[in-house]
């Protein structure tokens, strides 16, 4: 699908903001709609259904967590936040709230692009996420997800059924970052109070595994104080 079908809604209300988000996104070839408030932006969602929002939290009306509570309650398009906090709690509750990402002003023009395309994937996963038949690549990586086995450079990795787990919920979600207590909601259930300890060891031993180094964000990242996320082919 070529860019130029991705439709983008920019909920923000600095014009110097507005106009360099659109400058950039439609100089990529994407359809770009603009609203400066919480509440036209809310409508707009439903009369331009866009494939992708770009939301500012500090909208002059509303909080835009409030916006992303409305919309996730009937809507999965993936929402982007870009804000000028950079509190790592506003991080988490925006996350846990149903924020596919969180960019924190100021930004680069490439990792914008690239969380973008991200979230644009993320989309094209969930969409088709219901039957587990193929396979996931990401540079040398592969998972086979009918036969839960995970390869690098075509030879399998040896990995537990918890680590693969994880490996998998991330993969299903490549360009979304996943909270720490949203992934150990999805692998050891609601009621587990293992905490991010365990994640932290099972993460360690999948890096080990996969020949991923410290610091290496090839196959997985480690937002800090926040969660983690799938790679993404450069």
């Amino acid at each position: 699908m070529s860019n130029n079908k991705y439709k983008i809604l920019v909920i923000e209300d600095e014009s110097n903001i507005c106009n360099l988000l659109e400058t950039i996104l439609t100089t990529n070839g994407y359809q770009v709609v603009v609203e400066g408030t919480c509440r036209d932006g809310i409508t707009m969602m439903l009369s331009y259904v866009p494939d992708l929002v770009i939301l500012d939290l500090g909208l002059p009306d509303r909080d835009g967590l409030e916006f992303i509570k409305t919309i996730r309650q009937s809507d999965t398009t993936p929402i982007l936040v870009l804000s000028a906090r950079s509190d790592e709690n506003d991080k988490v509750l925006a996350l846990d709230l149903g924020a596919n990402d969180y960019i924190t002003k100021p930004f680069g023009n490439a990792e914008l692009m690239a969380r973008v395309r991200a979230a644009l994937r993320d989309r094209r996963i969930s969409e088709g996420e219901g039957g587990l038949d193929g396979k996931f690549h990401l540079h040398d990586m592969e998972i086979d997800y009918a036969r839960r086995v995970v390869a690098i450079e075509g030879k399998e990795i040896k990995l537990t059924r918890t680590e693969y787990n994880i490996l998998e919920v991330l993969s299903l979600n490549q360009g979304k970052v996943l909270t720490y207590a949203s992934i150990i909601r999805k692998i050891w259930g609601p009621t587990d109070d293992g905490g991010i300890k365990k994640l932290q060891v099972n993460m360690a031993n999948i890096r080990k595994k996969i020949g991923s180094i410290p610091g290496d964000n090839k196959y997985i990242i480690n937002e800090l104080g926040v969660g983690y996320r799938i790679g993404e082919d450069s």
